[in-house]
């Protein structure tokens, strides 16, 4: 009994007081037994073999002397001779035997522990320890066995996990991270195998591990043993759950990820020393088209995960296992999580100087306020995608939609054409990235394969240099950046930025646009998905039934694609407001989504065409719609993210509103149920003309200042031969703004501005303040230049006493 005590503690017996004893692994493990089971949560049983009888085996055979010397060979400077070193080292543990006293106590533990299933197998995993407590986790360098059965096949499992403590990559760490060969033990946990080789396996973040955002739960997973998905050699499905949903009992995931997952590790038996070997399988195809984990399972992984997060107090990373014989989920293994946690690097943002410059190629509008270089690759259009290598610079004539999945790859993009409302111009600013659009020459002076450099810090000028050139970043950290009196909101598009967008100073979203989710997560027209049946392209047929493999009905894909996406910007700003714009493609871009033609017609000009309003109640693309607010009602209703407000773009006419609204509240989104709320745009000079009438049919405006601009002056934003008269500043367009806010404040209806300008142009922001505006949103990119723009004027408004109230 005494050599039991001293060898062996059963995890039940142990917390995290017993770390020196049993190391960080199994002290967790013994942490979760004790503390978790009451609250559901299933860990396989097992014991630990403790870190005294690491040092007994080293002393009952001689060892420990010899190995200090063999570890005391070893060159620090260049680690000429590590494989030797290790090498010698393991064959000396390896070569040991495990002291009768501590074999018979491993034996009678593993007995206890079977009781009368011979037939179960354990998982053997090493879990290092050090006498000073160390801060560094030992993950991933030292060795597990998994599907051991038997004694005997333990004790030889148990001898090579002491051994894997001088594995060449564990020596080098401790080296690495200041601990001295000698001063770490190694004790080894014996537990209940989960067969996960015939079910699945993953990892689990209580925060999202690229950004550090708190508020969810991030669930990865595969088909069969967990290797793959260390080792990063499958995709895996990916699920993200919202806390705050999974508190109110809602539907909390939020987001669903089908990855590839093109291998199985599974068992392929025993090996000369009978040793466990596994083999990696190609997955059947049927299985890669099925996520390893249902809704109500990732829900209930994520319930673990958080009920595990708040006993530890801090973020975790959590190992977790299907048994693919009994259909129950385990939680394997749980370490805090230390690289986002406790990082700032979510609250920093860069900017950028202009060390030297260059010898000039181009000029035009400069958007992003950042720098960048690298090999220029000109393309004529987006079918030479496959062209363009991830960080290239991407110079083109002018790009559209169709150019959205090429753009995400570039560092910079440089246009001939277009300005700064330009399709280019605006999708660079949603993937933060440089773009210097309306150069007129970028594809004739820039040469496919030059190296060059894209500075976007001139202001409204941007400039193309010749080479690389040298450039300084800073960075400002957001925190101490204090939000001005009005509501500063952003505006999105991409929900994979959405949870790092979180971090900079806000009031919410104040437009997140729906037609980015649709041209890139959907690519679908939704009529073509509601009448599936009609179509006759055989290509776009084909494109379809790939896309919504796995969905009962074709419309379902639709309606999941785009919950998802706008509940990821919801859940990332809960619960501030976040307005969702209902889809407002031109009817040529509504034509180059999949299966999109036969169901648009062709306009001569499609920027004053059917868009907007007029789509949402014509037969032609009202059922298209009513898939648009299902998703939306998803949202707010099954979800619980009722902080999202809708938005009406290009309303022309209040009994248009009216219709629309009405088309709405049939399709479950009723106006002021479940505090439901629904805006229009300000774009149109009718907008502004009967603001009252819109202000009856709609709960707040949102002023669209690029399309009010070039309707009130009758141009084309996108002509080169016009767009130089653009300018917001111009007095008509100030006139309809003045008029348009004052009609609000008298209507008592919520009223912001959604563009450029005020961060581009101080006095306009002045301008805003002085009208009384309530919101002002930017793009991320220029959110800090506007927020300091609004500090100025309010100061300036303060300062001076006066508040401009009447109209310009």
């Amino acid at each position: 009994m005494k050599n039991q005590d001293r060898y062996i503690l059963p995890f039940e017996n142990i917390n995290l007081e017993n770390l020196p004893q049993v190391g960080g692994k199994n002290a967790s493990l013994g942490e979760m037994v004790q503390n978790m089971k009451q609250a559901g949560i299933r860990v396989p049983e097992g014991f630990a073999v403790t870190a005294s009888a690491f040092w007994d085996f080293l002393d009952h055979n001689v060892i420990r002397d010899r190995l200090e010397e063999v570890m005391g060979s070893l060159d620090t400077a260049s680690f000429a001779n590590l494989q030797d070193v290790g090498s010698q080292a393991r064959e000396l543990v390896l070569s040991g035997e495990i002291p009768p006293p501590l074999d018979h106590a491993i034996r009678a533990a593993y007995r206890q522990l079977v009781g009368n299933d011979t037939n179960l197998s354990m998982a053997v995993r090493s879990s290092a320890t050090a006498e000073d407590l160390p801060n560094a986790s030992f993950a991933g360098q030292h060795e597990s066995y998994l599907n051991v059965q038997g004694e005997e096949e333990l004790l030889i499992a148990y001898r090579k996990c002491l051994a894997s403590l001088f594995t060449d990559r564990a020596i080098k760490y401790r080296v690495d991270n200041g601990f001295g060969q000698m001063d770490v033990a190694l004790s080894v946990g014996v537990q209940k195998m989960v067969r996960s080789d015939k079910g699945a396996s993953g990892v689990i973040f209580t925060l999202d591990p690229e950004t550090g955002f708190r508020d969810v739960v991030a669930i990865s997973g595969i088909w069969g043993l967990g290797e793959n998905i260390v080792q990063g050699t499958v995709d895996p499905d990916e699920f993200v759950v919202f806390k705050p949903s999974l508190q109110q009992n809602k539907k909390a995931v939020i987001s669903t990820k089908l990855g590839k997952k093109q291998k199985t590790m599974v068992y392929a038996g025993k090996g000369a020393g009978k040793e466990i070997t596994t083999q990696n399988i190609e997955t059947s195809p049927d299985k890669r088209v099925q996520f390893v984990l249902s809704e109500k399972e990732a829900e209930e992984l994520a319930r673990w995960a958080v009920r595990i997060e708040d006993h530890y107090g801090k973020p975790m990373d959590i190992e977790w296992a299907r048994d693919g014989l009994t259909g129950e989920c385990f939680v394997v293994q749980a370490r805090p999580e230390t690289v986002h946690a406790q990082s700032r690097n979510s609250y920093l943002i860069r900017t950028y100087r202009l060390k030297k410059e260059g010898t000039e190629l181009t000029r035009g509008t400069g958007l992003g306020n950042k720098i960048a270089s690298g090999r220029a690759r000109v393309l004529k259009s987006p079918a030479e995608a496959d062209k363009l290598l991830e960080g290239e610079v991407l110079v083109t004539d002018l790009t559209t939609p169709d150019w959205d999945p090429v753009m995400k790859k570039a560092s910079a993009i440089v246009t001939n054409k277009g300005g700064r409302t330009s399709h280019a111009a605006i999708v660079a600013r949603e993937l933060g990235v440089a773009a210097i659009v309306g150069t007129g020459d970028a594809t004739r002076v820039i040469k496919d394969g030059d190296e060059v450099t894209v500075s976007c810090t001139g202001g409204q000028t941007g400039i193309v240099y010749a080479g690389i050139l040298p450039w300084e970043e800073h960075t400002v950290d957001t925190r101490e950046i204090p939000l001005p009196g009005i509501k500063v909101m952003l505006i999105l598009a991409d929900p994979d930025k959405a949870f790092g967008y979180s971090f900079l100073p806000n009031n919410g979203v104040g437009l997140m646009r729906m037609e980015f989710v649709i041209n890139n997560a959907i690519r679908i027209h939704p009529m073509a998905l509601v009448r599936f049946n009609e179509l006759e392209d055989a290509g776009a047929i084909s494109k379809i039934n790939a896309l919504t493999a796995g969905y009962k009905k074709k419309e379902d894909y639709f309606i999941e694609k785009l919950s998802q996406a706008v509940a990821t910007v919801a859940a990332a700003f809960y619960p501030k407001d976040v307005i969702v714009r209902m889809s407002d493609f031109k009817s040529n871009e509504y034509a180059n989504l999949i299966g999109g033609h036969p169901f648009e017609p062709h306009e001569e000009n499609p920027m004053i065409g059917f868009r907007g309003a007029s789509r949402y109640y014509s037969p032609l693309y009202k059922e298209g719609f009513r898939l648009e607010c299902k998703a939306m009602k998803v949202v707010r209703d099954d979800m619980g993210l009722t902080n999202v407000k809708l938005m009406i773009p290009f309303c022309r006419t209040p009994e248009e509103g009216k219709k629309v609204v009405e088309v709405m509240a049939e399709s479950g989104l009723k106006r002021g149920e479940n505090g439901l709320e629904i805006y229009t745009m300000i774009e149109i000079p009718s907008n502004v003309i009967v603001a009252e009438k819109f202000a009856e049919v709609f709960d707040g405006f949102s002023i669209g200042s690029n399309d009010l601009t070039q309707l009130t002056l009758g141009l084309d934003r996108d002509s080169a031969l016009v767009n130089a008269l653009f300018n917001e500043n111009d007095e008509a367009v100030k006139r309809l703004i003045s008029q348009v806010i004052r009609a609000a404040k008298s209507a008592g209806t919520p009223v912001g501005l959604c563009g450029q300008a005020p961060s581009d142009l101080p006095d306009f922001a002045g301008f805003l303040i002085g009208e009384g505006i309530d919101s002002i949103s930017f793009n991320p990119d220029a959110l800090i230049k506007g927020i300091r723009n609004i500090h100025a004027a309010e100061h300036h408004s303060v300062a001076s006493g006066t508040k401009q109230k009447e109209p310009i």
